[in-house]
């Protein structure tokens, strides 16, 4: 059996966390909080994580999260997605590298788990 992945909730206040840990979790994976850049280092130190879902703005520290999702996809260590309710920051995100993804509003549509499902290869 391999070993876990890993999902990285980047930025997000505490209902909004818990809201994508529950949606992001029925899909079988683990979802792990992280507030700073610094966090998802961390985590990407330790190997297994398959995405990282970066907020916009994050809720911490006010940090831009598409400087954050340029970094990241540089790296090529998971797949990145955008967790935003505004168009045009999908289709910025999109145009850096990141997997197309979702806003808050969207959360529980089944075509989020799709999107979703599809950064996970699963």
């Amino acid at each position: 059996m391999g070993a876990e992945r890993i999902v990285v909730d980047l930025g997000q206040c505490d209902l909004d966390h818990a809201s994508i840990k529950r949606v992001v979790e029925s899909l079988g994976v683990s979802v792990v909080r992280a507030h700073t850049k610094g966090d998802v280092d961390r985590y990407l130190a330790g190997g297994n994580v398959a995405l990282v879902l970066v907020n916009r703005v994050l809720d911490i520290d006010g940090s831009d999260g598409m400087s954050i999702i340029k970094e990241l996809v540089g790296l090529k260590t998971s797949a990145v997605m955008l967790v935003s309710n505004y168009p045009e920051y999908q289709e910025q995100a999109v145009q850096i590298g990141a997997q197309p993804g979702f806003g808050k509003s969207a959360l529980r549509e089944p075509q989020t788990l799709e999107v979703i499902r599809k950064a996970l290869s699963l």
